[in-house]
């Protein structure tokens, strides 16, 4: 019943996650908020409910493994999985603002996260709040930028224009149908992972960073892969650097500051996080040399390997 438990969870959390991107959206057209602002603010934040869900339900639960977990596998699958067989099945070009800006801030926030919960063993409200801070101020600077640059040159979301004209009525009922499927989908998510670990003797920590993190990134993955199949443009690796970025900032910044996150299991501090710095510091070397500004196939292909000798090494016990 575990895994039935955590796929009903993944569907709520996927169809909530898509009503909410689409009343949030028409939301704001009906406030005048420019698509741009939109795109880089109200479509990102949406498309982290479904971790934020999951990451807050379990600290909720007393299952603050499962909560860290969720947000540092989903880093590690963001780029060794997604981003690996995106690569090798389509070669992506790298942008300046790559290295310039989504980046560094990804690094930042990740080495930050390791000094946070390494300083005091838990993820409290001050140090939430501090993540958020930094989340709005990196925003800021992003939409200043906007200002002298086009959108192409940004790698921003893209945001349907079609939901300009939604009825009220519409947005009300999207409002209520992703919220349910994203608080029940988180609940029967969590729950089924505990079972799952329970079942296979194998911790909290182990499922969440594994099959909770590649489930919660299966809708980018799953277009990701259609679009590459397609000859078209798949996911960005601007916008894959940023739904990391929210991970961090957002998702375990607002869960820390509703509920304090402690950490539980020393492997997410001596093990996870440096297998998520690892994945994310690589990509500087892999943007420039041998090809500079261009991730193909061999490039796809060492970061899918290497997730998958990460998921071997969490399945095993090797760490």
């Amino acid at each position: 019943m575990s895994i039935v438990w955590m796929l009903l969870g993944l569907v709520l959390l996927v169809v909530g996650g898509e009503f909410l991107v689409r009343s949030s959206v028409a939301l704001s057209f009906k406030f005048n908020i420019s698509k741009l602002v939109i795109g880089m603010t109200v479509v990102s934040f949406a498309t982290s409910a479904p971790e934020l869900l999951v990451s807050l339900q379990a600290a909720l639960d007393g299952s603050p493994d499962i909560a860290l977990g969720n947000v540092i596998g989903s880093n590690i699958a963001n780029i060794g999985l997604v981003l690996g067989i995106t690569a090798f099945i389509s070669p992506l070009t790298i942008d300046k603002d790559f290295y310039k800006i989504n980046w560094p801030m990804m690094m930042l926030l990740s080495v930050a996260l390791y000094f946070m919960l390494q300083s005091g063993l838990v993820l409290d409200f001050k140090e939430g709040l501090a993540l958020m801070i930094s989340l709005i101020v990196f925003l800021y600077i992003l939409i200043s930028r906007s200002k002298k640059a086009s959108n192409k040159e940004l790698d921003i979301e893209e945001v349907d224009d079609a939901l300009q004209t939604t009825s009220n009525f519409k947005v009300i009922i999207w409002l209520l149908i992703g919220a349910a499927a994203l608080y029940f989908g988180s609940e029967w998510l969590v729950v089924g992972a505990k079972d799952m670990a329970t079942s296979m003797g194998v911790s909290e920590r182990v499922i969440s960073v594994t099959m909770v993190a590649i489930g919660t990134s299966v809708p980018e993955l799953a277009a990701s892969v259609i679009a590459a199949l397609k000859k078209e443009k798949a996911i960005s690796l601007g916008n894959l650097i940023g739904s990391n970025i929210f991970n961090i900032a957002s998702v375990l910044g607002l869960t820390a500051m509703i509920h304090p996150i402690p950490v539980n299991n020393p492997n997410i501090l001596s093990q996870d996080v440096f297998w998520m710095l690892g994945f994310a510091a690589v990509l500087i070397p892999l943007a420039f040399l041998p090809k500079r500004f261009s991730l193909g196939r061999y490039k796809g292909a060492l970061l899918l390997g290497s997730y998958i000798v990460f998921v071997y090494m969490a399945f095993s016990g090797s760490f």
